[in-house]
């Protein structure tokens, strides 16, 4: 499978999956719970793990990977005695189907659903643990619901090779995000919803530039720069499974079929314009 279209499926799935950490319908749900919706982290936490069951900050921490774990500690394991992970779960459902019910065309996308739960069905889940939670969850009978847990459970299967892929480069968290950001993936000031404090980014670009991976200024050397181009080709690879099992022929038509939900994501002016993945800057 060749790893640009393993990227192209990546960037028309992403925004699918993301729509639900900012749709107003989540944080509606999310509010009948009992969570604080003041900022969106309380309900984040909870949307995203509960498929891991009720585990607490370490847990947490070590597969989101990128989050400061005093920040995990804030939210893990609070977001528990708020709400059980099952009532989280059913509640994600929900708002997920009101938002999509709002935004696209839910109507015919049987056949994009069907393709994307082929794909995700045949993701390899060992080693991966975010991906595995998600592949252990009963389907959704409806086929927008279906395009959704299949896109979450693609992106996570994505997300748990690309922290292999970072540990492969002896990458730490908060290292992997002073990286990303030197390679121009997004400003600094994105990356601050990760939670590092000041002196720990300090410590992480220090430390990068003891390696060569970045100049006085935070900017990637050439050195660094190849470094984060072989982490992404190494998460490419790791998350090429799923679409080498759909085939050339079925990805290029799920390709297709994802054009008018990804405009209407996009469109919706819900997702913030830059992120910590670097959709569109990678």
């Amino acid at each position: 499978m060749d790893t640009a279209r393993v990227r192209q499926m990546w960037h028309l799935l992403e925004p699918l999956h993301a729509l639900h950490y900012y749709a107003p319908e989540a944080f509606e749900e999310a509010a009948a719970l009992g969570y604080d919706t003041g900022e969106r982290w309380p309900s984040y936490f909870a949307w995203r793990a509960a498929p891991l069951g009720a585990v607490g900050p370490a847990r947490v921490a070590s597969a989101f990977y990128s989050f400061s774990p005093a920040m995990v500690a804030r939210y893990v394991p609070a977001a528990w005695r708020t709400a059980a992970p099952g009532e989280v779960l059913a509640a994600r459902l929900r708002g997920v189907d009101r938002s999509y019910r709002g935004l696209l065309d839910v109507t015919g996308l049987d056949e994009a659903a069907g393709l994307a739960r082929r794909a995700a069905e045949a993701a390899d889940t060992a080693g991966r643990p975010l991906a595995a939670a998600h592949a252990e969850l009963d389907w959704a009978g409806a086929p927008h619901l279906v395009l959704w847990q299949a896109a979450t459970l693609l992106r996570e299967h994505r997300g748990d090779g690309h922290v292999a892929a970072l540990l492969a480069a002896g990458l730490d968290p908060v290292e992997a995000l002073v990286s990303f950001a030197a390679v121009g993936a997004a400003p600094e000031g994105v990356f601050a919803s990760r939670g590092w404090s000041a002196q720990e980014w300090a410590a992480a670009r220090e430390r990068l530039a003891g390696r060569g991976l970045v100049d006085a200024g935070g900017a990637a050397t050439p050195a660094g720069r190849e470094l984060r181009a072989e982490v992404e080709r190494r998460t490419d690879e790791l998350a090429a499974a799923p679409w080498a099992a759909l085939g050339p022929d079925g990805t290029a038509r799920l390709a297709e079929l994802l054009g008018g939900p990804w405009l209407a994501a996009i469109g919706s002016g819900l997702l913030p314009s830059e992120n910590t993945l670097g959709i569109g800057k990678i």
